[in-house]
């Protein structure tokens, strides 16, 4: 008789992964600027800016953030899982990891803005910006299994969305087609339900 197979996701947590918290976002900065790594520092502050799946976010170029020398405000990038473009605020304060980033690294405006350190010409692969989170994750000691690069994806949107309580905006900020994407993608209504059940004193 055949020995069973063993299910795929014996031992993992699967669904949705968890956003950052502020705490989070400010203790991994922290960290990545006292070690002065120029690329990661970069990297982690334009993926929660732009929101970008970590397939598009490797692929950026430099051309993609920076004109006339200088890193822009907002840039336009079209997604390679849906061919719509989307378009991302890019903060002072990645502005300026950015820019620095550019400067150290010497890249011209045809250069990957995250070149691979292996292979010439090329930029990081997902798999390697996979392993580059997650040591991220293991600085501030959480679980890795709750976890994912698409955390980088979600943070940024969730928290616009319980400050504003704005699908709409949200939907727009994300490339999303359809608002029940965007309502299932952070679980809101999961989140919203326990919000006001935790604020009854009954």
């Amino acid at each position: 008789m055949a020995a069973a197979s063993k299910p795929w996701n014996k031992h993992r947590i699967i669904g949705q992964k968890r956003p950052l918290k502020i705490s989070h976002i400010w203790g991994i900065r922290i960290r990545l600027e006292i070690e002065d790594n120029k690329r990661d520092l970069a990297l982690f502050n334009l993926a929660l800016d732009s929101k970008l799946r970590g397939s598009d976010l490797v692929k950026l170029l430099v051309s993609d953030v920076m004109s006339g020398g200088v890193v822009m405000r907002r840039a336009l990038v079209t997604q390679q899982k849906t061919g719509s473009p989307v378009q991302f605020e890019i903060t002072e304060g990645t502005r300026k990891s950015v820019l620095d980033w550019i400067n150290f690294k010497g890249l011209n405006y045809s250069s990957y803005l995250f070149p691979s350190a292996k292979v010439p010409g090329e930029h990081i692969c997902t798999r390697q910006y996979n392993r580059i989170f997650h040591g991220w994750i293991e600085k501030l000691g959480l679980d890795p299994t709750l976890y994912s690069t698409h955390t980088m994806r979600r943070t940024k949107a969730y928290l616009i969305y319980k400050k504003t309580k704005n699908l709409r905006v949200v939907q727009l900020l994300l490339g999303h087609k359809k608002l029940e994407s965007t309502v299932r993608y952070l679980g809101i209504e999961v989140d919203d339900a326990l919000d006001i059940a935790e604020s009854l004193d009954i």
